[in-house]
């Protein structure tokens, strides 16, 4: 047989062997652990394949430090053998408990998610990394880098104690401040005593958590006269929006104390008892925007584009900030972390912030929002208002938010929105029992 004869054979051997009768992809998402040992140098793609895959790498390559190790507990997502005891391999994996290997599977996609998903992201953890060695005072500790969402969410220049971000509250066993903020976005003239801004004012500030009170006057009319505001038990700031531009509704203002801010535009229709009910559930999940006009997304394959509703469903993934309770640090995040190419496109179109910032809360908490009941149904108690009717009105509104949609997608590289069927009404809403047993009474009654 000559050599050449020789080499062919040895080659159809090999091509019908077993192992090419397997997908490999398909081989390593269907693993429980992967094998990374080293390549040509110390280090191998392996171990991010590994990562995507959540499958938890077992490394086999002494010497080689691990991927922005300085901040990363490797521990907790990947196992780290010794080349020299390569057979005891097989009897540490088939050692650790399933609790143990469903932890590390999870952070292994926490990890991946967090910092090594995109170009980008290495990119920013990388620039962080640096900025914490710089700023050490400042820096972020080893709980924001290992517990999602992950370092570059949290930023320190909000903040360098834990309990300051609504999504450390469960592991730190802490709960968010008991009263809220009320930020109002007023953009008409007060011409009127009998105007909805002033009864939402009156209506807000008798609520028994309310601390505070905000009008953010965006209006090109100066603003009122102290005299035309109506007289509350709470303290009522009147601010100037900055540009008079719709991103100023979320700037991280001085004078919020709270950790929750409701969020309110001014033709907003709300009873006290719903105001109530709306902070009571957002003690709950103070990580998540909480409140009651609610929207969805959704593929449109004949155009191959996201899409934007505002019809009733079974489901919703926005919960829009006309009417919605969030922690604050989101404030300080939408300002700081978001690019400036986004909001100037909400500034410009006066549209979407709403969107963007469901957008943001959701990349962030990887959580649908959380609708809850309401007297009214919104649609209808919100058409009666001419400001907001003319824009619902307008085919162009729903133009514009369907770009913004696809706009928001590209930057995050993915829709982060979730879906939800989830509505939270208050307890014994709508049974057959006395109204004087009902805690939130008047949210029955039309």
């Amino acid at each position: 047989m000559s050599r050449q004869t020789a080499g062919v054979e040895i080659w159809a051997k090999m091509a019908s062997s077993p192992i090419d009768r397997y997908d490999y992809k398909e081989m390593l998402h269907n693993s429980t652990f992967c094998l990374v040992p080293r390549g040509r140098r110390l280090g191998s793609f392996r171990f991010l394949e590994a990562l995507q895959a959540a499958c938890v790498p077992v490394m086999l390559s002494n010497g080689w430090e691990l991927p922005f190790s300085e901040i990363i507990d490797w521990n907790t997502a990947a196992v780290i053998g010794d080349e020299r005891l390569l057979l005891q391999i097989p009897t540490t994996v088939h050692s650790i408990h399933q609790d143990k290997i469903l932890s590390l599977r999870q952070q292994t996609q926490f990890l991946w998610e967090a910092y090594f998903s995109s170009v980008e992201k290495i990119v920013l953890t990388t620039l962080e990394i640096i900025q914490d060695r710089v700023l050490e005072h400042g820096s972020r500790s080893s709980l924001m880098w290992n517990s999602h969402p992950g370092g570059l969410f949290a930023l320190p220049q909000y903040s360098g104690y834990l309990g300051d971000f609504p999504f450390f509250y469960a592991p730190l066993g802490i709960k968010p401040y008991p009263k809220f903020t009320a930020v109002i976005h007023a953009v008409s003239p007060l011409v009127s005593q009998s105007q909805p801004i002033l009864k939402l004012l009156v209506a807000v500030a008798r609520s028994q958590y309310c601390a505070q009170i905000i009008v953010l006057w965006n209006c090109d009319k100066p603003l009122p006269a102290k005299h035309r505001w109506p007289a509350t038990s709470v303290p009522v700031i009147v601010i100037e929006g900055e540009n008079k531009v719709m991103s100023s509704r979320f700037l991280p203002y001085e004078t919020i104390v709270t950790d929750a801010v409701l969020s309110l535009d001014e033709d907003t229709v709300l009873s006290t008892t719903e105001v109530d009910f709306a902070f009571t559930v957002w003690q709950s999940f103070p990580e998540r925007i909480v409140g009651y006009p609610a929207r969805s997304h959704f593929w449109d394959s004949n155009k191959e584009r996201w899409g934007y509703t505002s019809k009733w469903t079974n489901d919703y993934s926005m919960v829009l900030t006309g009417a919605a309770m969030f922690h604050r640090y989101y404030h300080y995040l939408y300002t700081h972390y978001l690019p400036t190419s986004l909001k100037n496109m909400v500034d410009q179109l006066a549209n979407c912030e709403d969107i963007l910032m469901n957008f943001l809360v959701s990349a962030v908490t990887k959580l649908p929002p959380i609708k809850i009941t309401q007297k009214k149904q919104y649609k209808e108690t919100m058409m009666g208002q001419s400001s907001r009717a003319s824009r619902w009105a307008d085919p162009d509104h729903f133009a514009q938010r369907q770009t913004c949609m696809n706009k928001f997608a590209s930057w995050f590289g993915a829709m982060p929105l979730v879906h939800s069927q989830m509505r939270l009404d208050p307890v014994l809403f709508k049974d057959q029992v006395s109204i004087l047993r009902k805690k939130y009474r008047d949210i029955e009654r039309l």
